[in-house]
Parts: structure tokens; C-alpha cells; sequence
């Protein structure tokens, strides 16, 4: 079978879900076309990502002439459909943070996509994300492209509902992705009672490469890590807050921000005016090998978010038996077990996230043995990538049949 993956950004540092699941897919049988809008000239580091750039097609790589190309094209051989289609944006704009201009353009860019995916011969389109790749994906399919599906992850669609027309999205998919209960429970509050058996949860997964051979003994050192983008989000600031509050008490322990982004610089005034620079370092972006490096390297892992879907990054730490420090938030709890698996504490709380990093460091040895064999245990059984793959791929085989989830 033919699937057409649509995302926004592809490859990306962040999206390596993304290529394990598509890769999985492919294991699996399934020919995996990838379609994105952009991301052949991000800047990428790892050798896996590097490669999936040079397989995937851009939208945008042409600017507007390539897609007022597929415009006119699509005037010409489905005038109707595109008719429709523009009505669909124009409904889609309405309440949302971008205005028509936007929506026009992505009956472009679902012009270009439809054309590609008639021409890979994909029977099914699967888009990432609830926000503007579900759009193109839904224009496409009333432009009269292959039926479709999206994932959502959280949390930026559950803030914005309205304005994006989850609702909508929802109704005119064949099925949609939500990657726990918590988030399919959001989804639940925007789709109609009768839509509710398209909402199907699967997993992100983590793949065999990734814990194969994975160090067995727990490590005591005093070094967390942190894995993430440096963005409002993930909590950093709060999580050096937190840290303050350790190195006051004359903790001994190490922190490292492991990531990147827009927060950085605020993140390194912090540490500089806290007097932290003993205690916290950041690394920038890093590759998934180093990923791993570094959660080997360390005691546990931080999770210091006010929003989230569900990280990935605690599925493979929890599979390298490295428990997390987490906050009680969307799916983590769902995975993360305090006192078994981990140590869970409110959102928004540096004091209660000081105290579970207290709590983490005050762990023995043997505490830390037996929260790690826990931790990986629950990853193996609930986010193994070629079971969750098998899921997702079942209800593409359904939604090409025309059969309901």
C-alpha cells in the first residue's frame, strides 16, 4: 500500500518520531511517500535525518510560481473541485489567527500535493499535527485527493480549537491519531459523540536501535539532564529556578539543558545571574547519538513542562532504565509512575520540582536499579514502535477500504 505523509517541516530535530514511524511503515511493507512544505535547507545533524531529506518532496522549494503552476493546472483539469476548495478556505480562515491570504495559499499548496500523491499513486494521506499541515490535508482531499488522517500530539492544538476547525478536521477525516488518552480525551471535547471511534490512540515509539544493548546498571552520579527545545513550553526557566533552590541548599548535582532555541539567551542570563554556572550547562542542538550519550551519562531525566503532548524523549530515557523527574501534566503521568518509574510533581511549582529532584538524588542505588527496570519495562510493552506502527498502518489499510475505525 502507498501512503503519503504530509508535515510542515521535514526533516527536523524535533520530529524524530516522525522518520522512526515512517521507517517502521516501510519494515512493515508500506510504501512511504514524504511530502513537506519545508526542510530542504534546514540545517540537520544527524546522518538518519540527512538522509531523509534527500527522499522527501517540497512544497515550497519553488516559492509561489511552482505553486501557481499546480493552480492553474488544477483550474483546468478539476475547476469545480477547486471551486470547493476555495470555499473551504475561505471557511477555515474565519476565527483564525491567519487570514484568508494564508488559507489561499494553502489550496496552493494542496494543489501540489494532490498532484503528487495521484502521481506516487498514494491511496491514503496522513498529515502531522492538528494545525495547518491537517488543512492542506483536508483541502486536498476536497480537491478530490486521497482520503486522510492526522495526527495530533498536543498542546497547541487543545489551545487554539476553534480557530484551527479541529471540529471540522475531524469530521471530514477518515480517522485521527491521538498519541495518549489524555490527548484523544481532548479531542473528544471537539468532535461530535458520533465521530468518536475515528479518535484512535497509537503511541509514539521508540525503535530496538535506539535501547539495544542499553547500559544495565543505573547510574549514581549526580548529573540530571534535561532533553528538549529551549521554548516557553518545556519550563526551563522554572527548572532553574529549582536548581537555585538546590545549589542554596548545598546539593551537589549537575544539570544539563540538552537543546536549543529561542529561550536560550534568557536561559543564560539566568544561570548568570543565579551564580549557576557551576551547576547548569547548556549543550545546543545535538544529534540522537549524543541524546543517548548523555542520558547514559546521567542519573535521571527532567521534565520540566507546562505543556505538552508526550515527549519522546522520555520514552528513551525510560528505555535506557533512566527514571524521570516529571510534571503532572497531559500524557507523562500516563507513563511515568511516581515512586516506580520515576518522580512526578506539580506544574508551575518550583518547590515541588526541587523536591522531586531532591528526592531523585537522594535515590540509592538499588532504588535507582529498580525504578529503571520498571521504567523500561513500561516503554517496551506501550511505545514499541513496530507494534504501534502495525496499529497506525491497519487503519490506513481501513481508511483506503472506506471502512470506519
Amino acid at each position: 500500500m502507498q501512503v503519503a505523509y504530509f508535515v510542515n517541516q521535514y526533516p527536523k530535530v524535533s520530529h524524530t518520531f516522525i522518520r522512526r514511524e515512517i521507517l517502521a511503515l516501510e519494515q512493515q511493507g508500506f510504501a512511504v511517500q514524504r511530502i513537506a512544505l519545508r526542510g530542504w535547507d534546514a540545517d540537520v545533524v544527524d546522518p538518519a535525518d540527512r538522509a531523509e531529506r534527500e527522499r522527501t518532496q517540497y512544497v515550497l522549494r519553488h516559492g509561489l510560481r511552482g505553486l501557481a503552476a499546480a493552480v492553474l493546472r488544477a483550474a483546468w483539469r478539476r475547476p469545480a473541485r477547486l471551486l470547493r476548495s476555495l470555499r473551504w478556505a475561505v471557511r477555515l480562515s474565519r476565527h483564525n489567527e491567519r487570514g484568508l491570504p494564508y488559507h489561499l495559499i494553502y489550496v496552493a499548496e494542496a494543489c501540489r500535493v494532490v498532484e503528487w500523491a495521484e502521481a506516487g499513486g498514494a491511496t491514503h494521506l496522513h498529515a502531522h499535527f492538528g494545525t495547518n499541515s491537517a488543512e492542506v490535508a483536508l483541502l486536498a482531499r476536497v480537491l478530490g485527493g486521497p482520503t486522510y488522517s492526522f495526527t495530533v500530539h498536543g498542546p497547541e492544538e487543545f489551545d487554539k480549537p476553534q480557530g484551527i476547525h479541529l471540529s471540522e478536521k475531524i469530521a471530514q477525516s477518515s480517522f485521527v491519531v491521538a498519541i495518549s488518552s489524555f490527548c484523544r480525551s481532548q479531542l473528544y471535547r471537539w468532535a461530535q459523540p458520533a465521530q468518536w471511534n475515528k479518535i484512535q490512540v497509537v503511541r509514539c515509539g521508540v525503535e530496538a536501535e535506539f535501547h539495544a544493548e542499553a547500559q544495565t546498571a543505573a547510574n549514581t552520579s549526580r548529573q540530571l539532564v534535561c532533553v528538549g527545545r529551549l521554548s516557553e513550553q518545556k519550563g526551563h526557566l522554572l527548572l532553574i529556578e529549582a536548581a537555585h533552590i538546590l545549589a542554596l541548599e548545598g546539593e551537589a548535582f549537575s544539570l544539563v539543558l540538552a537543546g536549543d532555541g529561542e529561550l536560550r539567551a534568557a536561559l543564560e542570563a539566568e544561570i548568570n545571574r543565579r551564580g549557576l554556572q557551576p551547576f547548569v550547562t547548556i549543550t545546543g542542538w545535538i544529534d540522537s547519538a549524543q541524546v543517548r550519550r548523555f542520558m547514559l551519562a546521567s542519573r535521571a531525566l527532567v521534565v520540566s513542562s507546562f505543556a505538552e503532548g508526550l515527549p519522546v524523549v522520555v520514552m528513551e530515557a525510560m528505555t535506557l532504565r533512566r527514571p524521570v523527574i516529571g510534571t503532572l501534566i497531559a500524557g507523562i503521568p500516563e507513563l511515568v509512575e511516581d515512586g516506580r518509574s520515576g518522580w512526578l510533581c506539580a506544574a508551575g511549582d518550583a518547590v515541588a520540582l526541587a523536591s522531586a529532584m531532591r528526592r531523585c538524588l537522594a535515590a540509592d542505588e538499588a532504588d535507582l536499579v529498580r525504578m529503571g527496570e520498571q521504567a523500561r519495562a513500561a516503554v517496551l510493552e506501550r511505545h514499541d514502535v513496530r507494534h504501534e506502527a502495525a496499529r497506525l498502518g491497519a487503519l490506513f489499510r481501513d481508511a483506503a477500504a472506506g471502512a470506519r475505525p
